[in-house]
């Protein structure tokens, strides 16, 4: 099966190059293999949820730089945060990249 890329704009290439190197990590796609099945979670959600075992402190700077990166968002809502995902689409690169035989 052959597919034609489109032609992407040069802005939009850089975004989306900075985006793949924000989530190329194996504990940042598990992040967000967890908000895609979870509205919303906190970083102790997150660390419960989660796969390895991650300190918080590391969990957290992983968070962070998704969001920075405008990967996820945030809520605060009195002592906790809550995380979600700022594009949902996002994961559809993920379930297509599990199908690709690498």
């Amino acid at each position: 099966m052959s597919v034609t890329l489109r032609r992407i704009p040069a802005g939009k290439l850089a975004k989306i190059a900075e985006v793949l190197k924000t989530i190329g990590h194996p504990v940042r796609i598990e992040i967000l293999s967890l908000l895609e099945s979870n509205e919303r979670l906190t970083v102790n959600d997150i660390q419960e949820k989660i796969s390895s075992d991650i300190e918080q402190s590391m969990l957290s700077h992983h968070l962070i730089k998704m969001k920075d990166k405008g990967v996820l968002k945030c809520e605060k809502e009195g002592l906790y945060v809550y995380y979600s995902l700022k594009e949902p689409n996002i994961t559809g690169l993920l379930d297509c990249m599990s199908n690709c035989k690498l």
